[in-house]
């Protein structure tokens, strides 16, 4: 009884060892997924876009930024965009009128 009751300090160094390197072999193992899918996706976002049906393409708006740079006031450019499109009459800016008496 005198055996039953006393723990075998071999055999719980033996279970501590054991247990620290399944924790170690573990945490190598998160590290080691960590690492591949960071490689992968770091692959994935190298590679072109792909453009779909419908989305803006780079130029295109880089272009349209560029047009939008430009003075309205400049000449021969209205600063009416209902008149330039057609849907407004051009209201440009006529004389003001001088009194009759001078």
């Amino acid at each position: 009884m005198k055996n039953s009751a006393m723990k075998n300090p071999v055999r719980e160094t033996a279970q501590t060892i054991q247990r620290v390197r399944v924790g170690l072999i573990g945490l190598a193992t998160i590290l080691l997924i960590i690492g591949l899918s960071a490689t992968i996706f770091s692959v994935v976002n190298h590679e072109s876009p792909v453009a779909a049906i419908g989305s803006p393409k780079a130029d295109v708006v880089a272009n349209l930024a560029i047009t939008n740079t430009t003075n309205p006031h400049e000449a021969g450019a209205t600063t009416e965009p209902l008149a330039e499109l057609g849907v407004a009459p051009n209201a440009a800016p006529s004389p003001s009128p001088t009194p009759a008496g001078q």
